[in-house]
């Protein structure tokens, strides 16, 4: 395994078993690890990857791989914990709690059913852009899979 694949895989541990809530923290974790790596480079993995910051439930930034925040924070994305789907024509705006909308859409966007095109993400919101001849219950029901708890 190259040099590169082995410290990408090091990233993926490191996100996946500690608190990692700035760049800086995920550099030092890396180092301790024998991976001395500039920021820039840092950034580019980090990219690659699609690690995203969320709010942890301590309501803090916390950096997360795109298949952790779908799965663990999309849940309590409103106050009844049933994330909010609406549609404007054939587009669906999913809301879901702040800083999560990036790793949700996408997960969904590499998992994307055959109903659904693409989305956009904001900060709390995602445009989910279904394919065309889809049924807004064809769009509701291929998003289940990704909003479901």
């Amino acid at each position: 395994m190259n040099v590169k694949k082995q410290r990408l895989s090091v990233i993926e541990n490191i996100i996946r078993t500690e608190v990692i809530r700035s760049q800086d923290g995920l550099q030092k974790s890396l180092q301790d690890k024998g991976f001395d790596v500039t920021q820039a480079t840092l950034s580019r993995d980090v990219k690659q990857l699609k690690i995203v910051k969320v709010h942890d439930r301590e309501d803090r930034y916390v950096y997360m791989l795109p298949d952790m925040a779908a799965r663990e924070q999309l849940r309590p994305a409103t106050r009844t914990g049933t994330p909010s789907v609406e549609f404007s024509g054939n587009l669906a705006v999913v809301k879901t709690r702040p800083g999560y909308a990036m790793g949700i859409a996408s997960e969904i966007d590499e998992h994307a059913p055959e109903e659904i095109l693409g989305t956009i993400a904001g900060d709390d919101t995602i445009l989910v852009i279904p394919r065309e001849g889809y049924t807004r219950i064809q769009v509701r029901t291929a998003l289940t899979r990704f909003l479901a708890d």
